[in-house]
């Protein structure tokens, strides 16, 4: 295989794996009528803003890995690309905890560790590769804000 075919393979399967990530939205009755049954935060977006965001970001993630396994070498690109798996490992998750389950407390845990994990994944990426490091603040800020979501829905039900 040629270096084009093999980034190309490389970057399909990052992009597989944030794929798999979100399809968990479609397998979960993702803003159906348990959701909508909830009392929401005041600052509770419309359902259709989370679709554009999270397509916008999972490719930012995707990017990301893929600028880490092509970068020059360094001690730190191991951990980096093990962190990555980490936090979509635990972004994949997050969903069906959340709207398979209906644990609030449960999925506030999850994504509390997910926001470790990216905070992780940002520290050794920067080490790795600053353009993949900061693809991902994006990233952040949304589970930042996803997260006190998650903390407001679980006081208010």
């Amino acid at each position: 295989m040629n270096l084009k075919m093999h980034k190309f393979v490389t970057f399909f399967g990052f992009y597989a794996a944030t794929f798999v990530a979100a399809s968990s939205a479609a397998v979960w009755d993702v803003g159906g009528d348990w959701y909508q049954s909830l009392n929401q935060p005041s600052f509770t977006p419309p359902n259709w803003l989370f679709g554009p965001v999270w397509s916008t970001i999972y490719l930012l993630i995707a990017i990301s890995a893929y600028r880490i396994s092509y970068s020059k070498r360094s001690p730190w690109k191991a951990p980096a690309l093990a962190l990555w798996s980490l936090q979509i490992a635990l972004n994949t998750l997050w969903t069906p905890v959340f709207f398979g389950a209906y644990s609030l407390g449960s999925a506030f845990i999850y994504i509390g560790l997910l926001w470790l994990s990216i905070c992780a994944l940002i520290a050794a990426t920067f080490k790795v590769e600053k353009l993949a490091a900061l693809l991902l603040l994006p990233y952040l800020a949304w589970v930042s804000f996803a997260a006190a979501l998650n903390y407001a829905f679980w006081q208010l039900n």
